[in-house]
């Protein structure tokens, strides 16, 4: 928060220095650059005299130099943004490591979890209140879980299985949103992943706990909440204390064979008054919510990605499919079969509206929906 002057008058030059100059000369100097590593130091010099021993000098040094290159990224960080440098031709990426997994997406594979600097509000920065350790799935699940709710302001939940919704809604409450979100498709709700953006209830978690689940996560959870998943002991339960900001800009990396990607984090919002309506009818006023809901959700699907929804809650999900029509087909029949499970003749589809994810390339997509009962659709345009 310091003005330019002071922030490159406070840059520190010889500690990093004489760090670096240790850790170089690290057959004859232990430098240490982290209290963490005292009792190794200490347990060393104990076993051998007053010593420490070379594999451990060498591991020591390796952290010195890690530490002076934080140090030097977090300033390099720091100066391209004053100039307004938003992918610089040298671009360092820092994070501390917070915990070694037993493994990573699959057995075979190992992991980490690291922490950035960048301190958005959510998984990475909440706290666990009970439950199994974390495994690469969970954390990469529950973000994504986190950050799809983060867009709502009203009481909402999501679920999400494979990183993917597959029942997301809004309600007068955390229960009633609840309620909703599961009659989308509690076949796939089963082993989920369950997002609030709310204080979790006494009320609402019992019903949750009525559910094999993975992990609950949420901004606070009222001490009767936690009282009743307790009973669930290998449940995970993260409270983050806030929500994140939907619209707060950032970045995002995916790395590639030989690099990485890196853009902008997807902070854009469509509202109402951004839609162009090119058809004779104008939607409805609920049908106007119901497509904003809609293409929310749309937002945070893998493509192609297609989402009905009515009465601010998803009806069915089509998700990372390789044609779009496979999609609309594949939502259509989720509905048909939560229908079907809550002893429904009607698919839920029926007077509902979808969002899709981009254009629709043929007329098929559109006619798959319209045969599943919508009345309106939102996509991005593109297509003749």
């Amino acid at each position: 928060g310091a003005n330019f002057e002071i922030c490159i008058e406070n840059i520190d030059i010889g500690g990093p220095s004489l760090i670096r100059a240790g850790a170089k000369n690290h057959e004859s100097v232990t430098v240490v650059t982290n209290p963490t590593d005292y009792d190794d130091v200490i347990n060393s010099m104990s076993e051998h005299k007053g010593a420490t021993t070379p594999q451990l000098r060498r591991q020591l040094a390796a952290t010195a130099y890690a530490k002076t290159a934080t140090y030097d990224a977090a300033i390099s960080s720091w100066l391209a943004e004053q100039n307004s440098d938003q992918f610089p031709p040298l671009h360092t990426l820092v994070g501390t490591r917070t915990q070694v997994m037993r493994y990573g997406e699959n057995p075979h594979q190992a992991a980490a979890f690291y922490r950035t600097s960048h301190n958005r509000s959510g998984v990475g920065t909440a706290t666990q209140v009970q439950g199994k350790e974390l495994s690469y799935n969970n954390l990469n699940d529950t973000d994504a879980a986190f950050e799809l709710i983060a867009e709502f302001n009203d009481p909402a939940v999501a679920i999400i299985k494979h990183a993917n919704p597959c029942g997301v809604a809004i309600g007068s409450s955390i229960f009633d949103a609840y309620e909703s979100a599961l009659r989308c498709d509690p076949v796939s709700a089963f082993g989920g992943i369950i997002a609030v953006n709310q204080e979790l209830d006494a009320t609402t978690a019992a019903q949750m706990a009525n559910l094999f689940l993975e992990v609950i996560i949420a901004p606070k959870i009222t001490e009767s909440a936690k009282d009743v998943l307790a009973s669930k002991k290998n449940l995970r339960v993260l409270i983050t204390g806030e929500m994140p900001e939907p619209s707060a800009g950032g970045q995002t990396l995916k790395m590639l064979a030989g690099g990485y990607l890196l853009q902008d984090r997807d902070a854009a919002q469509v509202k109402i008054a951004d839609l162009e309506t090119v058809t004779k009818r104008s939607p409805s006023d609920q049908e106007l919510l119901d497509l904003i809901f809609a293409f929310t959700v749309c937002k945070h699907v893998k493509s192609n990605a297609i989402v009905y929804a009515k009465a601010g809650a998803t009806v069915g999900i089509g998700a990372g499919q390789m044609s779009r029509i496979d999609s609309c087909r594949i939502a259509a029949q989720k509905a048909i079969d939560a229908a079907e499970a809550a002893g429904q003749s009607e698919p839920l589809t029926q007077g509902s509206v979808v969002a899709s994810d981009a254009f629709f390339p043929f007329p098929d997509g559109l006619l798959a929906a319209a045969a599943a009962g919508v009345t309106a659709v939102i996509q991005p345009g593109g297509s003749i």
